[in-house]
């Protein structure tokens, strides 16, 4: 057992993140098992993994909820989560990577990079998590260590540095060296490693990939370039430590390999984790806002407490709520301010989460992942701090749904148990949302994907017992502007006793090609003072949430206000807000509109002798091919496809390819719609 001055420096926070089947469930059941944290391994197929304890993930095979864990290897507390690796489920992934110090991100040997690996690899950039590599199922046929490490290279753009050499391939895998320590490690077939000399027929292999290992390294840390060009070579010290530096600077990714099913590889992973990745004392201290100012809190458990809420789950014993821990000492019965709603929130019970089974803790300091009873409505997002030291920090982002259905309860009676149990799906999940269509009052739930909504209407009738009638699912369009128009004059001038308001403005309309929306200013003279211009900008945002097609929300537009008047009496914000709201209404009915649709990029696998069939279908589906490779006796064609055409495409694919064809999709943005489609959709 190690000792260290400070107890943060042996906390590890960190995820598990991968394309869906890579093996993130069952590497986090085989470092539970490996940490002793478990005696069995859990597998996937068999529905007895720990962190995938919902029916519906059992059942399914895949994981849909983020479920954490915590477990001790070698002196350090490790607190893991398993991310999802379906795209529908994209947002459990964000509000994890918000509250995480480090990730691993898991790779298929065989398929190397896949569309959902890009898209989580993404998430931890903006998020600045570092991350090691490891790539599983090295026992497959057609693994190829190499191959995956350059499809890293090229499609995620990491220089990535590889620590070890794989002993053995496909079947025949059964170790690694490690570059490292010039160190080789054998398993047996029951799991136990033993630590040897590096075999005599991989001795100049593992130089040659040593000497590749110190040249990458002295490219990217100071410290290790002047002593390689001191000596000609790297200490094992240096180069853990210049190793250590790199990854958590995000300039480079350790990669390692190993089969996680056949119990290969997991030590080396587990102290990969501990030497590379941070601890909370490793990361910035948090950053948020209290009266408009910005101010920091360490990652000290004497400083004042603040904590963000990431996660809501309803169980039948009582809401659990997760936390993140950035700073202060929280304790059971402390009262905490929740910044984000205002109120006072007592913190009833302190829970250490192992997936579905919890374990009592009497106190929670910096640095720590837990679950808290007696919150009554923190949300996912919510800062509780200190009260005496209040302050809000920025929660994760919430991504905008793009497929809806109409849901009605089938018996008269259960509406109002409907109404709730839709409040309780979005309190737990704020991908989700739950809107009344004012034409035909009916309630619409809306969230990122099919197979997400399809999950959320499952958990109703399981956990509730309703029965719910579901319409056909939708997409959720946009509007932008095809071509603008410029000099819209707008008078907005009401006179009916006392104050009246009035408000002169003048709109140029016009494309903009990043996307979102833009407001610019050009009038000169003082003529619509600067207070009135903010007024105007936050009039036309609100024009935004409908456009004159179909009362889609509207995207892609600049607009320029060049002039305007005010009344010396009359004009206000209230008056110059309107005037920009109706004004750009109006603008937007002058100008040629644009119907959108939801686009997504699909990679869909098929043995080979099913290739025109599927090139075809996609072709019916109006989706544009991309590209086609060979992989493993596989072929692998990509295409953009809108999102509409993909309702009930899983079932149409296995049909044509006698159950051996699989796809996986992510959004790419909006594309023009075809005139056919164009109707007003709400």
């Amino acid at each position: 057992m190690r000792t260290h001055l400070n107890p943060l420096a042996v906390v590890r926070n960190l995820g598990i993140l991968a394309h869906v089947d890579a093996g993130k469930t069952t590497v986090t059941e085989r470092i539970l098992f490996a940490t002793g944290t478990t005696h069995k391994r859990g597998e996937v197929h068999d529905g007895t993994t720990v962190t995938d304890f919902d029916p519906q993930e059992r059942d399914r095979g895949i994981t849909i909820f983020a479920a954490a864990v915590s477990c001790a290897w070698d002196g350090h507390r490790l607190n893991l989560i398993d991310t999802p690796g379906h795209v529908d489920f994209a947002d459990e992934v964000e509000r994890a990577l918000r509250v995480l110090d480090g990730a691993v991100a898991v790779f298929d040997a065989v398929a190397g990079v896949e569309p959902q690996s890009e898209s989580v690899w993404r998430q931890a950039d903006r998020h600045g998590v570092p991350r090691i590599a490891f790539v599983n199922k090295m026992d497959r046929a057609g693994a190829d260590l190499d191959a995956a490490v350059a499809s890293i290279r090229e499609r995620l753009h990491p220089a990535p540095l590889v620590v070890q050499l794989p002993i053995g391939a496909e079947d025949t895998f059964t170790g690694v060296v490690d570059l490292v320590r010039m160190r080789a490690l054998l398993w047996a077939d029951d799991g136990t490693a033993e630590d040897v000399p590096v075999p005599a027929g991989l001795r100049d292999a593992a130089h040659e990939r040593r000497r590749s290992l110190e040249e990458a390294v002295a490219e990217l840390h100071p410290g290790a370039l002047e002593e390689f060009c001191a000596t000609g070579t790297l200490a094992e010290e240096t180069l853990s430590s210049a190793l250590r530096e790199v990854t958590r600077d995000g300039d480079g990714v350790v990669v390692l390999c190993g089969s996680a099913y056949r119990n290969r590889g997991v030590e080396p992973l587990l102290d990969a984790v501990v030497a590379y990745l941070p601890s909370p004392l490793d990361v910035p201290p948090v950053r948020g806002t209290h009266d408009g100012e910005e101010q920091e809190r360490p990652a000290d458990p004497a400083a004042p407490a603040a904590a963000l809420a990431f996660k809501v789950h309803a169980t039948p014993t009582g809401r659990l709520t997760y936390l993140r821990i950035y700073s202060g000492t929280i304790e059971k019965g402390d009262t905490l301010w929740d910044a984000s709603a205002g109120r006072s929130e007592r913190i009833g019970r302190i829970l250490r989460v192992q997936a579905d089974r919890h374990a009592p803790l009497e106190r929670a300091v910096a640095g720590d992942i837990v679950a808290v009873v007696g919150l009554k409505s923190a949300r996912a997002g919510a800062t509780l701090c200190a009260a005496d030291a209040p302050l809000a920090l920025e929660p994760p982002g919430v991504p905008e749904p793009v497929v809806s259905v109409a849901v009605e309860s089938r018996r008269a009676g259960d509406t109002g148990r409907l109404a709730s149990g839709l409040a309780r799906l979005t309190e737990e999940d704020p991908s989700l949302v739950v809107r009344s269509d004012r034409e035909t009052g009916q309630t619409v739930l809306s969230g990122m994907g099919e197979l997400h909504l399809e999950v959320a209407v499952e958990k109703l009738r399981r956990e509730l017992g309703l029965e719910v009638n579901v319409g056909r699912p939708r997409v959720s369009h946009r509007e932008t502007v095809g071509r603008g128009v410029s000099g819209l004059v707008f008078r907005h001038v009401k006179q009916d006793g006392g104050a009246g308001q009035f408000a002169h403005v003048v709109l140029d309309v016009e494309p903009y090609e990043e996307g979102g929306f833009e407001f610019r200013s050009a009038v000169v003279g003082g003529r619509v003072p600067q207070e009135f211009v903010r007024a105007v900008e936050a009039g036309c945002r609100d024009a935004l949430t409908e456009g004159p097609l179909g009362g889609h929300p509207v995207t892609g537009l600049r607009v320029t206000l060049t002039d305007g008047s005010t009344h010396v009496k009359d004009s206000s914000d209230t008056a110059f807000r309107t005037a920009g709201r109706l004004g750009l209404r109006e603008a937007l009915r002058a100008c040629a509109m644009v119907l959108l649709e939801p686009v997504v990029e699909v990679t869909v696998t098929v043995p080979e002798d099913a290739v025109g069939g599927v090139l075809g279908d996609l072709a019916a589906r109006r989706g544009k091919v991309t590209g086609s490779v060979t992989r493993a006796g596989a072929a692998v064609v990509t295409a953009t496809v809108p999102l509409a055409e993909l309702f009930g495409y899983a079932t149409r694919l296995r049909s044509r390819t006698q159950g051996r064809g699989i796809f996986t999709a992510r959004p790419t943005g909006y594309a023009p719609a075809p005139a056919q489609v164009a109707a007003p959709v709400r």
